[in-house]
């Protein structure tokens, strides 16, 4: 609710004219009626005096119900935003935090010795048992599309 409603609202409510009030205020009738289409508004010291008129806090005159609602608004919308932002650098992070440690390992592979000893056997690092998974699953996978993994090459 804008200023001009909201003082022709009290007005009424007080069962007063424009002509009563603007004598109450000490301003004119017409100042009065530009005030209440939104002509114009009043200086700070008339609605310090229309606060004390109605018994009204000169805040609410001046923002009145509808802003108090889009501030509110505001803020809630403002709260999701940031929750969303939050949410996008914390993917971000963790995108690049696992990036890091797939380059840590790829590195690390190029790194070890490999090595098969008398009996036969192949010795490489615990942590490249994934990748033992994946080549497992994919040569499964070739199998059973009776494709033979030379061919895919």
């Amino acid at each position: 609710m804008n200023f001009g409603t909201q003082f022709k609202q009290l007005r009424t409510e007080h069962h007063q004219t424009q002509e009563q009030a603007a004598n109450a205020l000490h301003v004119t009738r017409q100042a009065i009626s530009n005030w209440e289409t939104g002509r114009n508004m009043p200086d700070l010291d008339l609605v310090l005096r229309i606060s004390e008129l109605y018994d009204i806090p000169a805040d609410s005159l001046l923002k009145g119900e509808s802003c108090r609602t889009n501030l509110s608004e505001k803020l809630i919308q403002a709260g999701d935003e940031q929750k969303t932002q939050k949410m996008r650098m914390i993917t971000a992070i963790t995108g690049a935090g696992l990036m890091i440690i797939g380059f840590l390992f790829f590195a690390l592979k190029g790194m070890t010795v490999e090595y098969i000893d008398s009996e036969g056997i192949l010795h490489e690092n615990f942590f490249l048992i994934p990748i033992w998974l994946a080549v497992y699953f994919y040569r499964s996978a070739c199998d059973l599309f009776w494709i033979h993994p030379a061919m895919v090459s």
